[in-house]
């Protein structure tokens, strides 16, 4: 008979954790040890509770889902974790893996994709639907070519935006839209815009993606 997975669910809106609870739940190879809202939570049950997966979205309080994942992968490889995420982006795909993560799932994926990515997980293989796998590739090429290219003098271009724009960076490259950027800083949507298009500007990088790649190198 097969082991049940031990799935711990991490995401800070309840309404998420409930919803995949619920859609999980009675699934009999399945069992739900655990709910957490933010990064460090997600840590401390992950050493009492032990589980067989963390289903971790990116964007949470205390720390991202990349950081979680990668002190997962390094004090807890037992666990593994599968990214949970709105955001469709080859970069933050790749950041994931290289972080540890052993896959990645879109929130709009079906039951039986978020079933079929447990089993696989749990069998010790990555996984990736086959809708974004074209990008993940993608990403990866993106990444070695550059590697192979002189690299930029990344520490001076950031040493021209403002610390304001550094805090904002930080959240881009956690995947924060700028609607959920400003809601952070309490500032206006339209600030956050201007100070996205003033780091674009002042690290000559033509869109968002070359930005977080840029910032994560």
């Amino acid at each position: 008979m097969t082991n049940k997975i031990k799935l711990l669910i991490v995401d800070d809106h309840a309404v998420v954790r409930k919803g995949i609870q619920n859609l999980l739940e009675e699934e009999p190879n399945i069992e739900i040890v655990g709910e957490a809202s933010d990064g460090l939570e997600a840590i401390e049950k992950v050493k009492n509770l032990k589980p067989t997966i963390v289903l971790l979205d990116l964007t949470m309080p205390q720390m991202s889902g990349f950081e979680v994942a990668k002190i997962l992968s390094d004090k807890h490889p037992a666990t593994k974790s599968l990214i949970f995420s709105m955001h469709n982006n080859p970069e933050y795909m790749v950041t994931s893996v290289e972080n540890g993560a052993m896959g990645y799932l879109l929130k709009d994926t079906s039951k039986e994709e978020i079933l079929k990515a447990l089993e696989s997980v749990s069998a010790g293989n990555k996984y990736f639907p086959p809708t974004v796998s074209a990008m993940i590739i993608d990403g990866l090429l993106a990444q070695r070519k550059q590697k192979t290219t002189p690299k930029l003098k990344n520490t001076s271009l950031f040493a021209k935006i403002s610390k304001k724009e550094r805090e904002i960076l930080k959240y881009i490259t956690e995947g924060m839209s700028s609607q959920e950027i400003a809601e952070k800083l309490s500032l206006s949507v339209r600030t956050v815009s201007n100070h996205r298009a003033n780091i674009l500007r002042k690290t000559d990088v033509k869109n968002t993606a070359e930005l977080v790649r840029l910032a994560v190198e």
